[in-house]
């Protein structure tokens, strides 16, 4: 049987046909006979050999028991130890996070120290940001996002790639990589803060398995969500060709309730449903052809948003209530297609990469405070409608592992967007009224190539020398109702440079040095409008790309017999041309402004006491700051947005037998500090908001049944309301500040069966 990068499931050994094991024994007779001792001198010589023997068996047993297991990433698009990778690499097992009763992004990495998820709407409408690099609200994202070896996502800046971080952790994954850094050398443009690595299984041609799932839970004060899931994997041909077909369906119970016109409990329920489809076809041991379709719809009937007053930062109308005229659906599509082949030429791998995704995404917004709750409306909503089609292409040549290591690659992106906004009111007798509506179609096309290079001096040093040369055309345009019609293009180019130099402390640590760059592209800028519609005068008509250099101190050592595993890292990042939101008229547009400077720190610590206990922690210290001037947020040493000073986390857990069976109990600790959600500055998008500090705990406990696995969890068990994120963009119009808060005290279980 061809070997897998990751199977799921347990590999095992093919059993010692019972022929050979008599043609041992019958030889070990034969030994014994023609041996210069009686028979009863051998049996208690034997008797001792082979208790010696199983002393050592239960010996190495034990010592396998008591080390932490061996971690491989994919981070350098290469299969490697992630001890061996020079950059902060985290992964998050898919057994981890059924464990905490992970179902969306904010559950599964939003507790890890220096990372933020920002998600102001809900499921599927997330920021994600690393290391502070931030303003607070963004139009192009700053942490890239990939399934295996495809980009998700919009690189520009005109269907909202910046807060539509994809969910997919019920998606038949393996496990998920975060890269801490710029990444810009192998994953492009966006991944200048890190990169959120979806891993998912590969089809198994070697045996038929599958595994059904089934799980409840209860929010205090909600309503009852369930989820389901099933995977099924099928050899077509024994060592050749498999397919695996993995389903789920999760229901959202809500706890959100609403006051006004729209009143209602349990306002932000809904649903989330996703299929996968991935054959994996190896006609030979040097070639390999992977073809895999996703599809994932969530649907909720409101937004998550809670009414916050921003001065004395309290519940406008009370424990996790907003107001509403109406209610605020929104549906999110997400449709992506892939195919991997690759060609073992025994010089290099070669693979070729192709996909095709469409997003869509629907909002309904209660916009009836904005104009001023007008009594001849009953409501006025503001309908959003976007719309993606990308495609990408990518041809990679990666050398065997060597003296000297390179890798060479051809990446082109083609995305066609668009966003249809529809502003309409109920009238107060009868009747519609469309306000106002427009359409902002967009283009993107990059081509880029990329490649680094690696020599290994010797068993213990190594340095890396990489680049990445991109450039992108892009086209926006507004066609509107009152007439808008604008149509703007902008190209710019960029290079990125990464260099790491590692050095190995012996087998088991390593220290490195990381310089690497990242970038995030311009684009045209629509006409910025006044009260009455007209464009106001000397608007910018684009905005330029924006750039940093990040440097990296870190460590990482499997120590005290590989029972402790420590990775720490010192960074410092400069970020100069800022993207960043400016309010002009009734218009926001995109420009460049000022710089910043991060500092950090980061620890990450596991430990194996024995076969019992384990422990866990991380920290980081952020601390970004402008260095220059951003006329919209503020002098050198204002904070950026979003990011804590210090966050940490503190896991337990405990493994024991219960009745014949393996169990575990698990407690997690996570805090994070105050962050900004806005700035002082004055006339400035996001106004100033003080999010407090938090802490949060979360305990699990789960029971291994054979074939079964039952695991329980609670989520917030103390029933905290921590402030996760908070929107003061619309509090410039008098409106409350916009507060998600984290989930209330949930329980639940998940019952899952193996086969």
């Amino acid at each position: 049987m061809r070997p897998s990068t990751h199977r799921a499931g347990k590999s095992t050994a093919p059993a010692a046909p019972a022929l050979s094991r008599l043609a041992i024994l019958v030889a070990a007779g034969l030994a014994t006979l023609s041996a210069p001792v009686s028979h009863a001198q051998a049996q208690p010589a034997q008797a001792a050999k082979a208790a010696e023997g199983q002393d050592k068996t239960k010996e190495a047993a034990a010592e396998k028991r008591e080390q932490l297991d061996t971690v491989s990433v994919f981070a350098t698009r290469r299969r490697e130890p992630v001890r061996d990778v020079p950059l902060r690499v985290e992964t998050l097992s898919v057994e981890n996070l059924e464990r905490m009763g992970a179902v969306s992004l904010t559950d599964s990495i939003g507790s890890l120290p220096g990372v933020d998820v920002k998600a102001d709407a809900g499921p599927g409408r997330g920021t994600v940001t690393m290391r502070g690099v931030s303003v607070g609200e963004q139009h192009i994202a700053t942490v890239g996002v990939y399934v295996d070896e495809v980009a998700f996502g919009s690189s520009s800046a005109f269907v909202f790639g910046g807060s539509t971080a994809l969910e997919m952790s019920l998606l038949d994954l393996h496990h998920i990589e975060l890269l801490r850094g710029p990444q810009g050398t192998l994953y492009g443009a966006g991944a200048m803060g890190g990169l959120l690595k979806y891993v998912t299984n590969e089809p198994d041609s070697s045996r038929f398995s599958g595994k059904v799932g089934l799980g409840v839970r209860s929010t205090q004060g909600g309503g009852v969500g369930h989820t389901e899931n099933m995977v099924l994997n099928v050899p077509l041909s024994q060592d050749v060709a498999a397919i695996r077909v993995a389903a789920f369906n999760d229901h959202e119970g809500g706890y959100i309730k609403a006051v006004g016109k729209a009143a209602g409990e349990h306002v932000n329920d809904g649903d989330t449903r996703g299929a996968r489809v991935s054959v994996l076809i190896e006609p030979t041991t040097k070639m390999k052809l992977r073809l895999s379709a996703a599809s994932q719809e969530i649907q909720r009937n409101s937004l998550n948003g809670i009414d916050y007053d921003i001065t004395s930062g309290q519940p406008v109308y009370g424990d996790l209530t907003r107001t509403l005229a109406t209610l605020e659906p929104y549906t999110t599509k997400t449709r992506l297609t892939s195919a991997d082949f690759e060609y073992d030429f025994g010089w290099a791998r070669f693979n070729a990469i192709a996909s095709t995704q469409r997003f869509n995404s629907g909002t309904g917004q209660d916009a009836t405070p904005l104009l001023g709750n007008n009594p001849a409306f009953d409501y006025v909503v503001l309908d959003n409608a976007i719309s993606l089609r990308k495609q990408t292409q990518e041809l990679r040549l990666t050398s065997p592992r060597g003296t000297v290591e390179w890798l060479l690659g051809y990446y082109r992106d083609k995305e066609v967007g668009r966003v249809g906004q529809l502003l309409w009111a109920k009238l107060a007798g009868a009747g519609n009224m469309d306000l106002q509506s427009n359409g902002q179609p967009s283009q993107y096309r990059e081509q880029a190539f990329y490649g680094d290079l690696t020599w290994n001096f010797n068993s213990a040093w190594s340095l890396t020398l990489g680049a990445r040369v991109a450039r992108n055309q892009q086209v926006y345009g507004i066609e509107g109702s009152p007439p808008l019609d604008f149509v703007g293009t902008s190209e710019d180019s960029s290079t990125t440079y990464l260099g790491t130099l590692r050095y190995a402390l012996d087998k088991q640590s390593n220290v490195y040095f990381r310089a690497a760059s990242g970038y995030r592209p311009g684009g045209p800028n629509p006409p910025a409008l006044d009260g009455s519609l007209q464009p106001i005068p000397n608007t910018p008509r684009s905005f330029g790309p924006d750039t940093l250099w990040s440097y990296e101190l870190g460590y990482k050592g499997d120590l005290l017999d590989k029972r402790l595993n420590v990775e720490a890292a010192l960074y410092d990042i400069r970020w100069s041309g800022l993207q960043q939101p400016k309010a002009l008229g009734i218009s926001t547009i995109v420009v460049n402004a000022g710089e910043a400077h991060v500092r950090g720190a980061e620890l990450s610590v596991r430990y194996k006491v024995d076969e019992h206990w384990n422990l866990n922690g991380g920290l980081a210290y952020t601390d970004p700051t402008l260095s220059k001037e951003a006329p919209d947020l503020g002098p050198p040493g204002t904070r950026l947005a979003n990011t804590a000073k210090l966050a940490y986390t503190l896991g337990l857990r405990y493994a024991f037998p219960l009745a014949g069976h393996e169990s575990y109990a698990g407690l997690n600790v996570r805090h994070v500090g105050q962050r900004n959600a806005g700035y002082d500055m004055p006339g400035t998008s996001l106004p100033q908001f003080s999010q407090p500090a938090y802490t949060l705990v979360d305990a699990q406990w789960g029971l291994d049944l054979g074939g079964w696995q039952l695991s329980t969890f609670v989520r917030n068990l103390t029933n905290k309301r921590a402030i996760l994120s908070a929107n003061s963009a619309l509090t410039a119009f008098g409106l409350p500040l916009n507060a998600t808060v984290a989930t209330p005290r949930t329980v639940g279980a998940n019952l899952s069966f193996s086969f």
